[in-house]
């Protein structure tokens, strides 16, 4: 089956700092007003287990997280104070996946590969 939906997502765990919960949570308000503005996301927001934070976040395409990345990036600064990125990954199609593994190199994310499935 071909998937024809570059639908990308970005999924990144976090380990807050002891201490900093309330913090990272206020931030985590901050990144999703700022990211309300992006026409390219199409769904963004945080969980929590413990002092352990996922972002749940999808983009139409590749340019959506950079474009993403961008706009966050002096949120991200003052959040990677408080917390560790313990796992980083991007669910895409292939074509989606080679625009970004120059500009996320840096980060180092696990790239899976979307080979099968549909969106609605």
């Amino acid at each position: 089956m071909a998937l024809s939906d570059p639908c990308c997502t970005l999924v990144p765990y976090f380990k807050i700092h002891e201490g900093k919960l309330d913090e990272f949570r206020d931030l985590g308000e901050q990144f999703v007003e700022k990211t309300g503005t992006e026409p390219r996301c199409m769904h963004y927001g945080f969980s929590f287990n413990g002092m352990q934070a996922h972002c749940r976040e999808g983009y139409i395409d590749a340019e959506g997280i950079l474009a993403h990345l961008d706009n966050v990036s002096a949120l991200l600064d003052q959040a990677l104070k408080i917390a560790d990125i313990t796992r980083l990954e991007i669910h895409a199609p292939a074509s989606e996946i080679e625009k970004l593994r120059e500009p996320l190199s840096a980060l180092n994310p696990d790239f899976f590969t979307m080979e099968i499935g549909f969106r609605r």
